[in-house]
């Protein structure tokens, strides 16, 4: 037997595409190759996107169904069914905004309606060599000072730098929580929604990761007033945000 025929191959259940353009249809067809080799198992794949006639509506099959929605209305919707047994995962867009932290945002909103919750800025640097404060106050941050092509899997080698990868964000998150609280700063997490490399170039994260994150902001923001760090990330790059529920 050999090495690859070891792997375990991964199941899935749904398999959620945000967005339906190149991107979107570039991820369905590598997601089709992918099960088509026996590297992964899917029971179908949902492309969300508002545009009836964007490209992937051409990929629609038996197994791959197009969701014409915008992505705030459907996560709503996807994430007040699911349950932290699902085998389903997420397919992050490029150019998507942070989804997962305002999906939090409303989620606390509705929880605590009569508390302050709203989004706080970090009001700290990551230690990372590049990093941008959007208008809305999610801090994109990078490993990278360069260009990396899209479909880069984050492999142990970096293909830009031909070094060892030795850094994943992750990890400069949970190191900016614990710099802040030795400054005295109530920061707290963070929670990480962590996009890693599963099979033919597409990154995910799993479905239950996001409603473990949202328990874990119910947990902290029913003890009393929490900021809390929340970031989507792959290994090299990344959007983080400071969820604040007050008293």
């Amino acid at each position: 037997m050999s090495a690859r025929d070891s792997v375990e191959t991964q199941e899935y259940g749904t398999v959620i595409v945000v967005g339906g353009g190149c991107y979107g249809m570039y991820y369905v067809q590598q997601l089709q190759r992918a099960r088509a080799a026996g590297a992964l198992i899917y029971e179908r794949i949902t492309v969300v996107d508002r545009d009836s006639a964007c490209s992937a509506a051409r990929q629609q099959s038996g197994d791959v169904q197009l969701e014409c929605s915008d992505w705030s209305s459907f996560f709503d919707r996807y994430l007040a069914q699911a349950s932290q047994t699902t085998t389903d995962a997420i397919v992050p867009s490029p150019l998507m905004p942070h989804l997962m932290y305002e999906w939090l945002l409303r989620r606390a909103a509705a929880r605590w309606p009569h508390r302050i919750v709203e989004t706080r800025p970090i009001g700290a640097e990551v230690d990372v060599p590049w990093q941008r404060v959007a208008a809305d106050g999610t801090q994109y941050v990078s490993y990278a000072t360069w260009t990396c092509p899209i479909n880069c899997i984050e492999p142990r080698r970096c293909p830009h730098t031909r070094g060892d990868r030795s850094w994943t964000m992750p990890a400069a998150a949970a190191k900016l929580v614990a710099s802040e609280q030795s400054r005295g700063k109530r920061l707290e997490g963070p929670v990480i929604f962590h996009c890693t490399h599963r099979a033919y170039g597409v990154g995910m994260f799993d479905t239950r990761d996001v409603l473990i994150g949202d328990a874990t902001v119910r947990a902290a923001g029913d003890r009393g007033e929490v900021d809390m760090l929340v970031g989507t990330v792959s290994h090299c790059h990344g959007a983080l945000n400071v969820l604040h529920v007050g008293v």
